[in-house]
């Protein structure tokens, strides 16, 4: 159900929205969560890279997004 929302976001408000970012951060976790760390790692560079690009590298949601894709790589 998250996966079809990312999808409708994505589709009506761009990739690059603040809500479809939130909704593709929030499907990485999801994917973290349940071990599957390479579906995890794709999508949460994906947001982090375009969270850098548009908010700034010293942005709070760019660096949570920075400390998520750390913790992928920890587990």
């Amino acid at each position: 159900m998250l996966g079809k929302a990312r999808e409708v976001r994505e589709r009506r408000l761009g990739k690059d929205d603040v809500a479809t970012l939130s909704s593709t951060s929030l499907l990485a976790s999801v994917f973290r969560d349940g071990g599957l760390w390479k579906e995890a790692e794709e999508l949460f560079v994906q947001v982090m890279e375009t969270r850098k690009a548009k908010l700034g590298a010293d942005h709070p949601s760019t660096l949570n997004s920075m400390a998520n894709l750390a913790s992928t790589f920890w587990n």
